[in-house]
């Protein structure tokens, strides 16, 4: 797509963070704008700053992306208030656990996989037939660079991401020769409050510094480009190297010794065997 004047814009989590820059961003381009969140406020707030923004008519629902039956009633009422949708950004997501993977409840996995990853199938799926209608569109699927790589005490998290890279990787082959482009988003450290728990909060100090109004930027000049993958944020293009050409047994150990003082340890039962990462980092060059 080239032009998003009197088009209409799908954004799932608009409530702040990353969907929230997405709608001003949009706005000021022309856009018509459908916005979802879980947090009425959020939400309510986001519709506001849109409105001094810019002149453009705004829907909005309050639902979770993980349930299906609110997301269908959603596109239909898009539909009869804007129009067809040209464009669904999915991008509504949670925090995971932040526990290794024997001690995260199943019901926090299947928290993280429903608005993660099934939001993500939702919003593609009821979407897709108003642009398919339209003969040409956007799908934007927000995963992570935890679908990249698998940090430790974020197993559920990063199976949700790594389950939007797959799901959007397999759509991008079934309408590679369409008029509808697909858009595979590694968001790096993000300054949003995904990750405001207490805790997260030592890694968000650590990590999340990229403000969102820059990868929105960047997904935008994507869309324009019909750009598949877009890696961007704090440390995406070493994670993207990282993932694409260490070893993975190097790669685990690296991933360990960055993040080993943000984590928290205390349900590990066992003593780490570990080496000085400059030894192993040796030892892989010897070899």
């Amino acid at each position: 797509m080239k032009d998003f004047n009197n088009k209409i814009v799908a954004i799932t989590g608009a409530g702040s963070g990353m969907g929230r820059a997405y709608a001003l961003e949009f706005a000021k381009l022309g856009a018509r704008l459908a916005l979802n969140d879980y947090d009425e406020k959020g939400l309510a707030k986001t519709v506001e700053m849109v409105n001094n923004t810019a002149e453009t008519k705004v829907f909005s629902a309050v639902f979770d992306v993980a349930d299906r039956s609110a997301m269908e009633a959603f596109a239909a009422n898009v539909k009869s208030s804007l129009g067809n949708a040209h464009v669904i950004i999915n991008n509504a997501g949670v925090s995971g656990d932040g526990k290794p993977v024997w001690a995260t409840p199943l019901s926090s996995i299947e928290r993280v996989m429903g608005i993660n990853f099934y939001g993500v199938v939702h919003g593609t799926q009821v979407f897709l037939p108003q642009l398919i209608e339209n003969g040409e569109g956007a799908v934007v699927n927000v995963s992570s660079i935890f679908g990249l790589i698998g940090p430790p005490n974020n197993s559920d998290y990063s199976a949700a991401k790594f389950a939007v890279r797959g799901f959007t990787e397999a759509l991008m082959v079934e309408l590679h020769d369409s008029p509808i482009s697909v858009h595979l988003v590694h968001p790096g450290g993000i300054a949003t409050n995904i990750a405001s728990a207490p805790q997260h909060q030592a890694f968000s100090d650590k990590y999340l510094s990229t403000p969102p109004e820059a990868i929105v930027r960047r997904v935008i000049r994507g869309i324009y480009r019909g750009t598949p993958k877009i890696v961007y944020g704090k440390d995406s293009f070493k994670t993207w190297l990282g993932a694409n050409l260490v070893p993975l047994r190097l790669l685990n150990k690296l991933i360990w010794w960055d993040m080993r003082d943000v984590i928290d340890r205390s349900d590990y039962p066992l003593k780490p065997v570990t080496k000085p990462i400059a030894t192993l980092i040796n030892t892989r060059k010897a070899g």
